[in-house]
């Protein structure tokens, strides 16, 4: 095994970071450090938690308490009916060609209206503590939109960490490509909502997934971690309760519900303890 110990981070919006960031507290107040992971994968919504849980300069605690409060000042966006029947349609296109899928939808968000790309990422800038990729390794997954191919972001890609982070929220119709280099890149939730084979390889891995759904041409969490498993790793996979998915609402882009699916991971997490201890520990799961 080329590593010990794992955490991946899956995408889900707003709420996905919500949910994801209670689960982490919730398990650090139950003596489960994942802090200590020597390997980070964040996915769009993980991408963000990730950056800001490796920085260093966030508690778990801490990193809980940013998402509960008062969000009506920012700006609530939407995965709207237009766009879900054009993944849809470019699913349906594509056959059993998931590469051909990441490309269609690659090339409906090149020229769909999202608006300005600076202004995005200025979001995503204010979001972090950090623009510097931390000391502890850290992989931020997207898509290239025009191959469909995936990219592992890391600090020895040569991109900065939030352009990194920025082209991995690029969720497709919602918000623009981002451009890293001389490529552009769509959310890498396009290829999975985990993407959790990046943590093959590593003994001990704890897959935290706000959406826990896949498709033929898109893997469910579940079943990377079945192949992880296959491979000899211990692993748990996490994903929402019936409590949490109803905290989330309708919308897991509108900021108003990331509070209540913060508080719903944090609850949450004690039903997980004992099998993440189980895990992350040295001992038998």
């Amino acid at each position: 095994m080329s590593g010990d110990t794992a955490l991946v981070l899956g995408g889900g919006g707003l709420t996905g970071i919500g949910w994801e960031c209670g689960i982490l507290y919730g398990l650090a107040r139950a003596g489960v450090d994942l802090t200590t992971a020597d390997l980070v994968v964040g996915t769009s919504a993980g991408s963000v938690v990730g950056a800001q849980l490796t920085s260093g300069r966030l508690s778990p605690q801490e990193l809980y308490e940013r998402q509960l409060g008062d969000a009506s000042g920012e700006a609530v966006a939407k995965l709207g009916a237009g766009v879900i029947a054009r993944y849809a349609l470019a699913m349906a296109r594509s056959r059993r060609d998931a590469a051909a899928y990441r490309r269609r939808v690659g090339a409906m968000a090149l020229v769909a209206d999202t608006g300005p790309e600076a202004e995005r990422r200025k979001v995503l800038a204010a979001r972090l503590v950090s623009h510097e990729w931390p000391e502890r390794r850290l992989v931020v997954t997207a898509v290239d939109a025009l191959s469909g191919e995936l990219e592992a972001f890391d600090r020895e890609s040569g991109s900065g960490l939030v352009d990194a982070v920025a082209a991995s929220c690029a969720v497709p119709g919602v918000w623009p490509p981002v451009t890293v280099g001389a490529r552009r890149f769509i959310d890498g939730g396009v290829r999975s909502a985990a993407n959790a084979d990046l943590a093959a390889g590593h003994a001990r891995v704890v897959i935290i997934a706000p959406i826990a759904l896949g498709s033929g041409l898109v893997p469910a969490p579940a079943a990377q971690a079945a192949r992880l498993r296959e491979a000899g790793a211990k692993v748990l996979l996490i994903t929402p309760s019936a409590t949490a998915r109803k905290a989330f609402g309708r919308n897991l882009l509108d900021p108003g519900r990331r509070d209540p699916a913060a508080r719903a991971g944090l609850a949450q997490a004690a039903e997980h303890a004992a099998d993440a201890a189980a895990v992350w520990s040295d001992g038998k799961a």
